[in-house]
This record gives C-alpha cells, sequence and structure tokens, in this order.
C-alpha cells in the first residue's frame, strides 16, 4: 500500500496570508495619521451595520485583513500560523483558503447579527480572528482525540482536539456575555463553527455526530442496492471475505488511496479507516 500524499504547497497560503495582513496594517498605519484616511478606511473597508445597510458588502471580505494595533495583528497572525500551517497541509490550498475566508464571512455576519439584535454589540469590527477560529476549530477536528501542546501565556499545556474545541467556543460564550469587552466575541463564535462545521461536512463528509444523511452513494453501493445484496449503508468493511485480495483492494481500498491524495489522511471517515484496517490485517496473511 502506498504512503499517503499529504498537501505540501510549494507557496504556503499560511505565509501569503500573513504577509497580506501586515501589507494591509501598513497601509492603516499610514491612512490613521489624517484623520481623513481613517475616516474612509473604517466607513468603507470595516465591517458595520451602518455599512452593510449601504450595501458595501465587500466589507465581509475586507475587515478580515485590517487590525486595530500591534497587540491584535500579533496574536491574530500568531493563531494563524500555528493552527493555520498544519491545516493547510491537511487540507489542501484550495479547501483551507475556502475555509479561511468562508469562517471569515460567516463570523462577521454572526457579529452583525448580534449588533442587530443588541445595540451594545453594535459598531465597526476588522481582524482576522473570525478566520483564525476557524483554523482552530478545523485542527481540533483533525486532531481530536490527538493529544498536543499549546502556549497558553507561555505556559506549556497538554490537551486533545476535542477539549480545545470545547475550551474554544467555552470563551467565546463567556466573552459574549460581556459585549463591552471591545473584542468580537460573536464573531469568534461564528468563525468556530463555520470552521467545524466546513471539516465536518466537505473534507470528512459527516453532520457532527452522525454521518450526514443524504451523502451521495458510491456506484458500488448502489449496484449492491439494486442486486439486493446490500443496503445504501452498508458497509464495505462488513463484507465477507470471499472477495479476492486483489479484488478488494481495486474496489474498495483504492478509492480511500485517492481520496487520501487528493484531500489528506484526515479527511477519512470512521468507515474507511475500518476498510484500511480490514486491508492490512488481509495484506498480513498473504
Amino acid at each position: 500500500m502506498r504512503e499517503p500524499a499529504y498537501h505540501e504547497p510549494r507557496v504556503s497560503l499560511t505565509i501569503v496570508l500573513l504577509i497580506v495582513n501586515a501589507a494591509v496594517f501598513l497601509v492603516q498605519l499610514v491612512a490613521n495619521s489624517s484623520m481623513t484616511g481613517a475616516e474612509i478606511e473604517y466607513r468603507y473597508f470595516a465591517l458595520s451595520l451602518a455599512g452593510l445597510e449601504h450595501g458595501y458588502v465587500w466589507q465581509l471580505l475586507t475587515f478580515q485583513f485590517m487590525h486595530a494595533g500591534w497587540i491584535h495583528i500579533i496574536f491574530n497572525s500568531m493563531a494563524i500560523y500555528f493552527f493555520g500551517r498544519p491545516a493547510e497541509i491537511a487540507l489542501g490550498p484550495k479547501h483551507f483558503l475556502t475555509l479561511y475566508l468562508a469562517s471569515g464571512v460567516i463570523g462577521g455576519l454572526v457579529q452583525m447579527l448580534f449588533a442587530l439584535l443588541l445595540p451594545s454589540f453594535d459598531g465597526a469590527v476588522v481582524g482576522a480572528s473570525a478566520g483564525a477560529s476557524g483554523l482552530v476549530a478545523a485542527f481540533a477536528i483533525l486532531h481530536w482525540e490527538e493529544r498536543f501542546s499549546l502556549l497558553i501565556y507561555f505556559i506549556p499545556v497538554n490537551m486533545t482536539g476535542k477539549t480545545l474545541l470545547a475550551v474554544s467556543i467555552g470563551l467565546a460564550f463567556l466573552g459574549i456575555l460581556t459585549p463591552n469587552s471591545g473584542i468580537a466575541n460573536a464573531a469568534h463564535l461564528g468563525g468556530i463553527l463555520a470552521g467545524g462545521f466546513y471539516v465536518r461536512l466537505f473534507i470528512q463528509g459527516q453532520w457532527p455526530g452522525w454521518i450526514f444523511p443524504v451523502r451521495r452513494a458510491a456506484p458500488r453501493e448502489l449496484a449492491a442496492k439494486r442486486a439486493g445484496k446490500s443496503s445504501l449503508w452498508h458497509s464495505a468493511a462488513d463484507k465477507p471475505d470471499d472477495e479476492s485480495t486483489d479484488e478488494f483492494l481495486k474496489n474498495e481500498v483504492d478509492p480511500i488511496l485517492e481520496k487520501i491524495s487528493a484531500h489528506g489522511i484526515h479527511s477519512l471517515t470512521a468507515r474507511e479507516r475500518e476498510i484500511l484496517e480490514k486491508a492490512r490485517a488481509r495484506m498480513a496473511k498473504h
């Protein structure tokens, strides 16, 4: 069985995002040197209810590359780098960029929804935090049971992916309870949910907690159903061993290896991992 192909792009989109954020921040510093420049910057490019009401829908993208100060951009850049790089390798550049920007857009919309319902949330929003929160959620789900160390205020803390996700959601909820903190916690929560749902639905092919009920059946599954040999949800891992090893590898394992090559090993569902385990056991007998 060949080694799984991980995504190792020559140009890292994680680094590109960091460079773009830094470049936009430098432009902000120049613009903020004049009152007119700062006013134009926040009126047209920061995310706000007033801006959306005027039709400035591009704010849902532009606000993601703006920052309120040095501390703001430094912490967001650290989150993007440490969580974005492994997520990019696992997901590939296309899914990585889509997840990042979608998390930012949905996070911004959640923040605006809170601002619409609660005046205390109203105000211009800037920062890559929503997109970074989506990367945190993606990293957590891709490393659900794995243990790793994080530096929290320069203190190493060991945790698993599921713990990281629970802590991230909990902190976002606590932040929402203090809307005058100056932090767009609702955007963080939206980014976390968007990133998590993206990985579960489009990478792992599952709805959180169960197999997504409207997934498209593979041709082999449909053929088995028509022949009365299997239901749509029949697992290939439960099939009898009357199929030869070569047929089993061709029919069941090769499509999984192609999926690993295209999306990374973290994209596999529990059923597909079970098939690979069965393949290893059968190969060991020969």
